[in-house]
């Protein structure tokens, strides 16, 4: 049996000025989507720029491909270079990324804590 992916492309036309859309688009535009859930956290150390000597604590909380979703407790500038220590046992794997967003946790434990979240691209 073979099974062909669907490559039609619909010529429907979106009318933008639809109630309906317009209703479901203003209860999204408050969404915060981080990227959180559904991956185990990892403890990690973090060094700021290039050349960074002090490790600082972090928690990898998502990582697929090319990206990363840190969460910290100190804020880090948007395009900073940041180095990733992931300890595996008796090892450690090195990223090296660099922050591409960020903005302070969203969720009520986040405030409570101080977390900022940070979306990095790895290099």
């Amino acid at each position: 049996m073979s099974r062909k992916a669907h490559t039609n492309v619909s010529g429907t036309r979106v009318n933008w000025d639809d109630p309906q859309l317009a209703s479901l688009l203003q209860r999204s535009e408050s969404w915060s989507i981080d990227n959180r859930g559904g991956f185990s956290p990892q403890d990690v150390e973090i060094y700021v720029g290039w050349s960074g000597s002090i490790g600082r604590p972090a928690v990898l909380v998502w990582e697929r491909g090319n990206a990363v979703v840190l969460e910290t407790k100190f804020p880090i500038e948007k395009g900073e270079q940041i180095r990733v220590d992931k300890h595996l046992g008796d090892r450690i794997r090195t990223l090296w990324a660099m922050v591409v967003d960020g903005r302070e946790g969203t969720r009520d434990e986040d405030r409570k804590n101080g977390v900022h979240i940070y979306w990095l691209q790895v290099r």
